[in-house]
């Protein structure tokens, strides 16, 4: 399968997995394990979805203390779906240098289109700006300059 298309569905899976995690709380691995039986399943990205669904539950707070600078109105204010996406946008501007910052943008927005309330994507797409600019400010200077 096109490797675009697989971490689209590892992003949709690790979506999936935080959204139930954010209204009912369980262990990571009964929540993948729920996952692993969605239609679908095979065709994402393994790695990927490793390290965005558990590597978002295992650092969630450094996550989130690093959007919430950011936000417009307090963490707990936000919807579940907008944590979720903001989470992993997180996670891929942090974690995974290799993926350009305005693919994560570009695919978060998709995902909160796709999941989220009818402007969710604009705030999604400002916050995660924001903090790109702070976690890969060389890469965003050097995309101003082009």
């Amino acid at each position: 399968m096109h490797t675009r298309n697989a971490r689209r569905r590892s992003r949709e899976l690790a979506l999936q997995g935080l959204y139930q995690w954010f209204l009912n709380p369980v262990d990571a691995g009964a929540l993948d394990a729920h996952l692993r039986d969605a239609p679908g399943f095979a065709k994402a990205d393994m790695v990927h979805y490793q390290s965005l669904l558990h590597g978002s539950l295992k650092n969630l707070q450094t996550l989130a203390d690093l959007l919430t600078p950011h936000l417009d109105r307090g963490w707990d204010e936000l919807s579940p779906v907008e944590k979720s996406v903001l989470v992993l946008g997180a996670r891929e501007l942090v974690e995974h240098p290799d993926i350009p910052y305005r693919v994560v943008i570009n695919e978060a927005v998709e995902l909160t289109k796709t999941f989220g309330g009818t402007d969710a994507h604009r705030f999604v797409n400002g916050v995660l700006d924001k903090l790109a600019q702070q976690v890969r400010e060389v890469e965003v200077q050097a995309a101003a300059r082009d």
